[in-house]
């Protein structure tokens, strides 16, 4: 029986799929048999779904104690995290969990494609060949119905018109037996109406699901590269309110990613289970409704096994031969003598070249490679590109799942950062002369203050000891600005010269300023007397 099957062969992950423990909520081990409606396998589906669910439980646990960790860390620990190492870590942690969305949200389309493919191809193969089976119960009603009433109809009138030939009579009476027997068998073709019915509910009822569960996946997948793009843009942006809503539609993001999971997988290994072995499977869903002979010629359809309603077909095709050859027969001899009889045999002539037309199109339906063929294309878009697609799903979620971790690991580390570098703006002293934002203040409002480019050049005469005064523009700013380009940019005032800034250095003798000025303007500085120092008042004071 195996070895006639050569046109369908199940994948190599059906088998491995097919592998998986099958254990129900008892923890009792059962067999890998596809059987939906057994209380105890739905349990089993139900037990791959529960271990998703503690996989997410260990997940959150992880991602609890991780969080705790973080938060009752020590303070000189908060000060390591403005360092550039650490902020190198949360930097490349971004960019690995970007990169594993992106790709995760690729292979989850692609999935999600495969997997409505293989529906859609199943969904095709059952509306064709209910189809089919629709043909089949038309063609044989309207035989029956034909033979029935039309036949016997036209039959009853001629018996009146011949009634005085018994041997035309008797050749009515024979056509009646030849009917009898062509309804007789196609009563013993099989009902196909409640196989129909089933085919169509079923087709009907796969569609509806794969609709919705094509809908959900493809608003998942946006969400989750929606919230990925965000959480990298309020790291970029260095928002604290941004990255915390970000951080709870992670959360979200990451429960999603587990449920799939364990859909993806619990709906997979049922598949699997489907496909390793469907014709046992399909005999026995069948057996109160089609006999097991019939059952077994569609779904092998080898030319080696006897086509079960050939003898059928072929008691009906003699049939109606014989009955062609005696209204032949009539039509030659009674007419004649009958003229009113010519209307009933031509149209019972009618009624027979009708039957037969239809006795060749049943013969076509009935013939196996067409149902067969529906059938092995439901079984490869079922069990290759159905399955292939939620294998792709599953690896989606698992993608999903490790890159919010990441995601949820770096956030807070990101936060943490972000608040340290606003804690110690704000703890800097306004009236430091070399906080740059106090610079902005105090140039924003000029005032009469002496320059120590006036000191130095009194310095050569010490009969004027009165400088005059200057108004502060905003050439020392300038200045300064040019001379914090030539640095890099870096506004780090105690390595630039106080070139024009109206204030005297801190202090000569430390570092850095040792080495910031020229010997001459050490000496300069260094030759005032006390007088002077009184007179130009507290300028000079440090």
């Amino acid at each position: 029986m195996s070895s006639a099957r050569v046109d369908y062969i199940a994948p190599w992950w059906t088998y491995w799929l097919n592998q998986f423990p099958h254990v129900n909520l008892r923890f009792q081990s059962l067999d890998h048999t596809f059987k939906p409606q057994d209380e105890n396998y739905q349990q089993s589906l139900i037990f791959l779904g529960c271990v998703a669910a503690a996989g997410l439980g260990v997940n959150l646990l992880c991602l609890a104690i991780y969080l705790s960790c973080l938060c009752c860390c020590r303070k000189d620990e908060e000060e390591e995290e403005s360092k550039k190492s650490n902020s190198c870590c949360v930097t490349w942690a971004a960019v690995a969990a970007g990169l594993i969305c992106c790709i995760a949200v690729g292979v989850g389309f692609y999935g999600n494609s495969e997997t409505n493919d293989g529906v859609y191809q199943l969904t095709y193969s059952l509306y064709n060949a209910n189809h089919t089976l629709e043909g089949v119960d038309s063609l044989v009603t309207g035989t029956m119905g034909g033979m029935q009433s039309g036949l016997k109809d036209h039959l009853s009138r001629l018996d009146e018109i011949f009634a005085a030939r018994g041997d035309f009579v008797q050749t009515l009476n024979f056509m009646q037996q030849m009917a009898d027997n062509v309804i007789k068998q196609l009563l013993g073709l099989p009902d196909w109406e409640k196989a129909k019915v089933d085919l169509t509910a079923i087709a009907d009822q796969t569609a509806y699901v794969e609709y919705y569960r094509w809908l959900t996946y493809l608003l998942i997948l946006i969400l989750d590269l929606v919230i990925c793009l965000v959480a990298c843009l309020g790291l970029a942006k260095q928002s604290r309110w941004l990255l915390t809503t970000m951080m709870v539609f992670g959360v979200l993001a990451l429960i999603l990613s587990w449920a799939s999971l364990g859909a993806d997988v619990a709906t997979a290994v049922g598949t699997s289970d489907f496909c390793v072995s469907p014709d046992k499977f399909l005999m026995n869903q069948t057996k109160d409704v089609i006999s097991s002979d019939i059952v077994h010629y569609y779904l092998y359809c080898s030319q080696t096994l006897p086509n079960p309603f050939q003898q059928s077909l072929t008691v009906f095709q003699r049939s109606l031969t014989t009955m062609q050859m005696q209204i032949q027969g009539l039509l030659q001899f009674a007419v004649p003598l009958f003229p009113t009889a010519e209307r009933d045999l031509l149209n019972i002539q009618h009624l027979l070249n009708n039957s037969e037309a239809s006795l060749h199109q049943l013969t076509a339906l009935l013939d196996c490679r067409g149902l067969n063929k529906d059938y092995l294309d439901a079984l490869m878009g079922v069990c290759y590109d159905g399955v292939e697609g939620l294998l792709y799903l599953s690896l989606f979620s698992l993608l999903a799942a490790t890159a919010f971790s990441i995601m949820l690991c770096a956030i807070p580390r990101a936060w943490r950062q972000i608040a340290n570098r606003e804690r110690d703006y704000d703890d800097m002293d306004d009236g430091d002369p070399f906080n740059p934002q106090s610079r902005r203040m105090t140039t924003s409002h000029p005032v009469n203050m002496h320059s120590f480019g006036s000191y130095s050049s009194s310095m050569g005469s010490q009969t004027s000891l009165h400088p005059p005064t200057q108004t502060v523009s905003n050439a020392p700013l300038t200045e300064y600005m040019n001379q914090t380009a030539l640095f890099g940019g870096n506004p780090r005032y105690e390595n630039v010269p106080l070139i024009g800034r109206g204030s005297p250095p801190p202090s000569l003798y430390s570092q850095p300023y040792r080495n910031s000025y020229s010997p001459t303007m050490r000496a300069t500085y260094l030759s005032m007397t006390e007088d002077q120092i009184r007179h130009f008042g507290e300028d000079f004071r440090a």
